[in-house]
């Protein structure tokens, strides 16, 4: 053992490893491995965006609560790629409300809905009724607004849990503009009013939702590819005209 030790210290070994000797030569069943101890579960809290927009749009005393409720509202992932909110146009005594579905490019941009081409063409066709976003007068008057208050990436459609979740925060707009009549512009605004798609089919008729008279009428960006249609435009601007006078 002392030439063995002697060896070992020949060859540059100069400590031991082990505090006690061990026997090398005891046979011994190898032991298994300790089993890793299970990782805890990451809980992660559930949320009801639905329930949270609800609450938000219900506590919101005003319009100018309201839109500070939706700029602090996080769980729209809209709100992520969008430069900025896009709250409303107009008179806040009108007696007409614009619904569209959401914004685009221009109104990204400049903060205000309908903007871009389509806006043009939708100030042009209400003009022709007397109606303005920029008249003082309420009852030549427009206010609007979209179901979606960011734009959706490449201007993609609404997805239906989008507008699920921004609903109650325009239930609320409506009822703090109290107009006499709505517009729903387009298939996505009727969607989210009345639960209904098919504009086709829907526009010309009078419907009503949130406890107001409610028009559907084509998108002016529909119009603005399809000429055909704004013979039945025209005629939707007269049944608004029309109504408008019944109710005066």
């Amino acid at each position: 053992m002392k030439a063995a030790l002697e060896w070992q210290i020949a060859c540059g070994v100069d400590e031991a490893i082990l505090d006690a000797p061990v026997d090398r030569t005891e046979a011994k069943t190898p032991s298994k491995p300790e089993a890793a101890p299970a990782p805890t579960p990451i809980v992660r809290e559930q949320v009801d965006p639905v329930a949270l927009a609800r609450a938000a749009a219900q506590a919101a005393p005003d319009l100018d609560g309201l839109r500070t409720a939706m700029e602090a509202f996080d769980h729209c992932d809209l709100k992520r790629g969008a430069r900025q909110l896009v709250f409303c146009d107009g008179q806040r005594n009108a007696r007409v409300m614009i619904i569209g579905e959401a914004p685009g490019r221009d109104e990204d941009l400049q903060g205000k809905p309908f903007v871009g081409r389509a806006g043009q063409l939708l100030d042009l066709m209400f003009s022709h009724i007397g109606l303005s976003r920029t008249s003082p007068d309420a009852n030549a008057a427009l206010y609007i607004t979209n179901v979606l208050p960011w734009r959706p990436p490449q201007n993609r459609d609404p997805k239906p849990d989008e507008m699920a979740m921004m609903l109650p925060f325009l239930e609320r707009h409506v009822e703090f503009i109290d107009p006499d009549l709505i517009i729903a512009m387009g298939n996505h605004a009727c969607q989210a009013l009345l639960g209904k798609r098919g504009i086709t089919r829907l526009r010309g008729n009078w419907l009503q939702a949130l406890g107001k008279p409610v028009l559907p009428m084509f998108h002016p960006a529909y119009l603005l590819r399809t000429n055909e249609a704004k013979r039945e435009a025209w005629a939707d601007l007269l049944s608004l005209q029309a109504r408008l006078r019944d109710l005066a």
